[in-house]
């Protein structure tokens, strides 16, 4: 799934920790490709002490469990409600800890539904993208 953004490192980091999934390393190809001549020196920045792409950052799960989040930099800001927006399974007496895990990661709690059964938690990333616990 590719989200459109303004900081793909921090979106990276961010839903990293939502899913606990690692934030790819991209630094060798990222040092190859510069090295080769094949991408600019400047499409490369640092990122936790290692090179990474200036424009684009993914996590993923290590165990191909969770879905690969990838985060592309776009110029402009998010606008109007998302078409699309990932729904996450938590445990029902969770539910509440985790809407406060994820306020404290920079997530936005921006209302409750009941209205197909239990209740559902909609939430923003720290760019304003809903998601949904469910």
């Amino acid at each position: 799934m590719t989200f459109d953004c303004a900081d793909p490192h921090s979106q990276a980091a961010f839903w990293a920790q939502v899913f606990g999934t690692v934030v790819e390393d991209h630094s060798a190809l990222v040092d190859r490709l510069v090295a080769e001549g094949r991408i600019p020196a400047e499409d490369r920045v640092e990122v936790g002490g290692r090179s990474a792409f200036r424009d684009v950052a993914a996590c993923a799960d290590p165990q191909g469990v969770e879905p690969r989040l990838f985060f592309q930099r776009v110029p402009e800001g998010k606008l109007v409600k998302n078409r699309v927006h990932l729904d996450i399974d938590v445990e029902e007496e969770r539910k509440l800890a985790e809407v406060d895990r994820l306020t404290g990661l920079g997530a936005r709690l921006v209302a409750t539904a009941a209205d197909r059964g239990p209740i559902a938690y909609v939430m923003q990333d720290p760019e304003g993208n809903e998601f949904c616990l469910h």
